[in-house]
This record gives C-alpha cells, structure tokens and sequence, in this order.
C-alpha cells in the first residue's frame, strides 16, 4: 500500500509550515502553502527529486503564499485556492515581506471545491472546505492524514480577527470536517507540531464547546 512520507519544511517570520506530500512510488508530489521564504521548499525538492504536480493552497494568507511565485516557477505547477480566499491572495503581497520588495502572485488556474478529490500519483485527498479564520480555508484529506492550515492546531485553534474570521464558524467547521475523522488521523497544522484528531478531541481546550454544545 502506498503511503506518502510527509517532509515538513518550516519557512518564513511565522514559521509557516509547508508540505511536500508526495507518491513515493511515481516520485510526485505537491507541495502545499509555500511560504514566505521558497528557498527551502525548492532545496527539499530538489533534494529528493520528486517532480511538483500542483501547489496546494489552505488558505490565502500571506505567510501561506508568498512562495507560490518562485515554486510556480521552478516547476510549473498548477495552483489550487478556494474562491473565497481570492480576495485575500490577491491582497497577500502587500503585508509583506519588505515594504521595498514586490511580489506578484500568478492567479490560481484552479478553484478547490468541498468534497471534491486531488490526486498526487495514484493517492487521492478529499477537499473539506472549512470556513472560520478565512472564508475560503480547507483542509486536505487521505490516507489518515489531514493538511489543515491555520483551522486547527495542536492545543489551539486559528484566529478569527483577520478580515472574514469567525469563531463560531471556526469551531463549527472544525467539528464538521476534522472531529468527524478516526482519532488515528494525523493532522498537520499550519504552524507549529503535529498532533492527532483524537488528542484534540480529548484535550484541546478550545473544542470543549463542541462537546458541550
């Protein structure tokens, strides 16, 4: 059975963690929310090798995208946002990273649509849109793993103070699209360590409203 071997590479001010998620057989991969700083995203996949079937977008904040441009580039592939996040990816470049630097973002060539599936080789993940700290946030499923952006993290949650944050939606969405998964399932945040849907179930004192509700 082919399992993809997730490489983790933390990049950027907020230490944004951005995944290459690969089909260890066919050598492929994507890569999900490069960003600010591309040069180790690029360094990792030349490393191993692995051609990048598409870029893979949580969500459109800054700190997520920034590196599209230069992975968009070195490899040519595709690009995946939600359609709710546009507003928000086309606002990326000007928070940063300098005042004097210009970064433009090619527009995404495709819209991520909830439940619909993605494909890196012969592995598929489902799409779960999950609004609450963007309209537009989603999380990638398969293969007992779960990409989740800045929705859930290990003992917290996204903030929902940015333009088009909600809290109730957030933790709504959380319980929907990740508390509805085996407790085994890996999730892999958007900053900070890893950890799994049970754990948080059991003690991430912010879904305590979900149990309670």
């Amino acid at each position: 059975m082919r399992e993809p071997c997730v490489v983790t590479v933390p990049n950027g001010r907020y230490l944004e963690n951005c995944y290459l998620v690969p089909d260890p057989v066919a050598e492929r991969c994507v890569v999900i929310d490069p960003g600010e700083d591309p040069d180790p995203i690029l360094a990792a996949l030349r490393h191993r090798g692995w051609n990048c079937d598409g870029i893979w977008l949580t969500h459109g904040h800054m700190d997520h995208v920034l590196g599209v441009p230069a992975v968009r580039e070195a490899t040519g592939a595709p690009i995946w946002l939600h359609p709710a996040d546009r507003f928000l990816y086309d606002a990326a470049p000007t928070f940063g990273p300098m005042p004097s630097e210009t970064v433009t973002l090619p527009p995404p060539e495709h819209e991520l649509v909830d439940g619909a599936t993605l494909r890196v080789g012969e592995l598929d993940f489902g799409v779960r849109h999950a609004p609450g700290h963007s309209p537009g946030s989603v999380c990638f499923v398969g293969h007992g793993l779960a990409f989740v952006g800045d929705v859930l993290f290990a003992g917290s949650v996204g903030r929902t103070d940015l333009p088009g944050g909600d809290h109730r939606t957030l933790i709504d969405s959380i319980a929907r699209t990740l508390l509805t998964l085996p407790d085994a399932t890996v999730v892999y945040p958007g900053h900070g360590r890893s950890s799994t849907v049970g754990v948080e179930r059991a003690t991430n004192p912010f879904l305590r409203q979900v149990h309670s509700a």
